[in-house]
């Protein structure tokens, strides 16, 4: 038996104190950990600089973190249903912040990624226990306004990121960025252990090893593989091709392994979430957009402070104010949603998001300020009409007792995604600045040209999401996710 959900709130629409409690102290938690998730960004210029690193290089800062989250995300949902909630709360910010310790004392590159991939374990866990939580103890009419928090957690800590990154970068330097996130992270921790309890209740059926390898080596290959494009200068080269290689050949048995385990309840993620329409192309709409969103977020600091030549500070300032309007927005959606549905919000979401990714391909080197902010908010609002829906449609449409693996499904597409549209993106950038290199254009010049080539990529690629967006059916206004 799994997580118990029958006998929660569904019936009256209310949610007790413990459950509140719970569901507050993991947003509270996860918004800390998605703080760091985007932190890297402004700083990797000044990193670069510092450690005399090539943009193909620092990007594995950002690429290997969520590479990280993508191999270890699959096996939360084993965790979800064997280790007790407190438990794995505790685990996931004790890793976490062991690999901001890690981050902040570092000597070099080598150990400073180290320490990145140690903070992204635990972020990793965080997520899916949040998504799994929340879809175990909220009822279907009241999951459009949580949803609506949970955008919250995914928007506003991400825009803050680069602003605080900013100020430190400006008063400090980039250790500290990570002293200041680690006393935040341990504050967390401590009166989370007192205040979490257990959601549901646990199995003991075992993990699959062979499955835990195979995951590992899918999804690492194809993102390693995407981001050696951008070594190799955009040639062919026998590391590119043969980490696809292994990534195509992991990624196929991991999948006939599962199908195979599924009959069994011995999956480690199990495959029949695919079963919903709603859930596949949610899935496959929120990678699109995190692969674009994430890539775009690692362009844009490298745009304005190596192109329009801005400070660090100025950045992140730049930013916040998109940021905090996707914030703001997110209760807002969240009951639009509840009223109206997913896909009266999803289509003009991802019509707005379109347009602001084929806005940013008319960028120069003198575009103005104005522009950029104009881009930047345009995003934010169409991100935030997509967001909230997608995440409550899709896991809506999946069975209560597949909420654990659905969530697990559902982060790890978007974090593999995430890693993909960094490695993807960078590599665009690199590959076009080269060649501009080639013929004589100077350092400014070719990074413009290497950052419209990118967004030009990332635009084209959003069009897909428009498509997506009139595929998704349900829920009916204030109803359950249709299932088909």
């Amino acid at each position: 038996m799994t997580v118990v959900v029958e006998d929660g709130p569904g019936a009256s629409g209310q949610l007790s104190s413990r459950d509140r409690i719970v569901i507050g102290v993991l947003l509270v938690s996860t918004f800390v950990v998605f703080l760091n998730e985007t932190i890297m960004g402004v700083a990797l210029p000044v990193l670069m600089t510092d450690l005399q690193v090539e943009a193909s290089v620092g990007q594995w800062l950002t690429a290997g973190f969520l590479l990280t989250m993508s191999v270890v995300i699959p096996v939360t949902g084993f965790l979800i249903r064997r280790v007790p909630t407190r438990t794995l709360f505790a685990t996931a910010m004790l890793l976490f912040s062991a690999g901001t310790l890690l981050a902040a004392v570092a000597p070099g590159f080598g150990v400073l990624l180290a320490g990145r991939v140690v903070q992204a374990g635990g972020t990793a866990i965080m997520m899916p226990l949040l998504m799994t939580t929340v879809l175990t103890l909220v009822p279907p009419g009241r999951r459009g306004a949580l949803m609506g928090n949970i955008a919250i957690v995914i928007s506003v800590a991400p825009a803050i990121g680069p602003t605080v990154s900013g100020i430190v970068l400006d008063l400090f330097g980039w250790r500290y960025v990570f002293w200041l996130v680690l006393p935040i992270a341990l504050t967390a921790l401590v009166p989370g252990l007192r205040l979490i309890t257990n959601v549901g209740e646990s199995t003991s059926a075992p993990i699959d090893v062979v499955s835990v390898v195979l995951s590992a080596l899918g999804f690492g290959g194809l993102v390693y593989g995407l981001s050696s494009v951008g070594h190799s200068g955009g040639t062919s080269s026998v590391v590119v091709w043969g980490a696809f290689a292994v990534g195509v050949a992991g990624l196929v048995a991991f999948v006939a392994r599962q199908l195979v385990l599924q009959r069994t309840d011995r999956a480690l993620l199990d495959l029949r979430t695919f079963g919903s329409r709603t859930f596949t192309v949610a899935s496959v709409m929120m990678m699109l957009t995190m692969a674009t969103l994430l890539g775009t977020a690692v362009l844009l600091p490298i745009y304005l402070q190596t192109v329009l030549v801005l400070e660090p500070l100025t950045t992140g300032l730049l930013l916040l104010p998109g940021g905090l309007l996707m914030g703001l927005l997110g209760p807002v959606v969240g009951r639009l949603y509840d009223r109206f549905g997913a896909r009266a919000l999803l289509v003009p979401g991802t019509v707005a998001t379109s347009a602001a990714l084929w806005s940013a391909t008319l960028f120069t080197t003198g575009s103005s300020l104005l522009q950029v902010v104009g881009f930047h908010l345009l995003l934010s609002v169409g991100l935030a009409f997509v967001f909230t829906p997608l995440f409550a449609v899709g896991l809506g449409a999946v069975p209560p007792k597949l909420y654990s693996y659905g969530s697990a499904i559902f982060s790890t597409a978007q974090q593999l995604a995430g890693a993909a549209g960094v490695a993807l993106l960078v590599s665009v950038l690199s590959v076009r600045s080269a060649v501009l290199a080639a013929e004589g254009v100077p350092l400014v010049e070719q990074t413009a040209g290497g950052v419209h080539a990118a967004f030009l990529v990332a635009a084209t690629l959003s069009l897909s999401t428009i498509v997506g967006a009139l595929l998704v059916r349900g829920p009916a206004p204030g109803g359950t996710p249709t299932a088909h």
